[in-house]
């Protein structure tokens, strides 16, 4: 009777677990649509910005942010999510700045670290990597004006600290079952730069939403637009151009790495919630056998002392 009550206890246990990776999986799967559209339209609108500015981009653009700098130190901006039951999506990240070739050609003390979200920041702190800023619980309902106060952090570094590039990783997220994590180019921008952002869209099939047919991305020559006009003049268009790229760049990966963390803790509570209904099957399969052993034995116990 105790083996029965304990299988008993196990089965309700694992009902209750299901139900609540059930739960989770709706609530990931409500949130995961949000994002989906965000990542879509924050990426259509980069690349069309991207468009822009590589078409305008040129050696005589005095910009800061487009200072080429060949001594210096290199910032890596690493894209986490602050939880966890979401998959391999944060170790996969992880994995794309630890053992990519930027990250290991620099040396150790040329290295600055800012971590966006929890779970990179812990994993620094595990392997004794310096953080130099980290950003956790970031509101959902991030806006620009909201990034704009990380960005003006990584600005700072661009701006006072000797540094010669900047490098992003975060997931580039193409539907609910895969992801990509990426390393691109932040700072400084460069046409070179601006066709890796293109390109990467290109390469996973990921830029349909926009027809690019000239892989140079220049200018048509056979094209019946007429040529664009600047206010108040082509300089300052380009400066404010890039400052909005930055601020949308940021955004979009911030919306690309919430899509993916949805996306892979909805399968995540999936697979949590059948492997909880095998669980239950197989215990229920074990009380049945326990109780109809029990009740065999009741049976002989009376026929034996019967026949006494």
């Amino acid at each position: 009777m105790g083996s029965l009550l304990e299988i008993k206890k196990k089965i309700g246990a694992t009902k209750n677990t299901r139900k609540i990776t059930k739960a989770m999986k709706l609530v990931a799967g409500s949130k995961m649509k949000f994002f989906q559209k965000k990542a879509v339209s924050s990426r259509e609108y980069a690349l069309e910005l991207l468009n822009v500015l590589h078409n305008n981009l040129n050696e005589t653009n005095n910009s800061s942010l487009m200072e080429k700098r060949t001594t210096g130190k290199s910032v890596f901006i690493l894209y986490t999510s602050d939880k966890g039951l979401c998959g391999a999506l944060n170790s996969r990240i992880i994995k794309a700045l630890v053992n990519s070739k930027e990250w290991k050609g620099v040396d150790e003390k040329d290295r600055i670290l800012i971590t966006i979200g929890k779970k990179s920041f812990d994993y620094a702190k595990y392997n004794g990597i310096e953080v130099a800023h980290s950003f956790n619980s970031l509101n959902e309902k991030l806006t620009i004006l909201d990034a704009i106060k990380i960005i003006d952090v990584v600005m700072d570094y661009w701006n006072k600290h000797n540094v010669k590039e900047v490098r992003m990783v975060a997931p580039h997220y193409k539907n609910s079952l895969v992801f990509y994590p990426v390393m691109k180019t932040y700072l400084p921008f460069s046409s070179e730069m601006v066709s890796q952002h293109l390109n990467v869209e290109d390469e996973n099939d990921l830029g349909n939403e926009l027809d690019v047919k000239d892989s140079s991305f220049g200018f048509n020559p056979d094209s019946l637009e007429p040529p664009m006009i600047y206010e108040p003049n082509r300089e300052r268009f380009t400066e404010v151009l890039i400052e909005q790229v930055v601020n949308t760049l940021f955004l979009q990966s911030f919306f690309e790495l919430k899509a993916a963390e949805y996306s892979n803790r909805m399968l995540a509570m999936q697979n949590a919630t059948d492997a909880a209904s095998d669980l239950i099957d197989r215990y229920t399969l074990q009380y049945n056998k326990a109780r109809q052993s029990a009740i065999t034995q009741e049976i002989a116990e009376l026929v034996g002392g019967s026949m006494t």
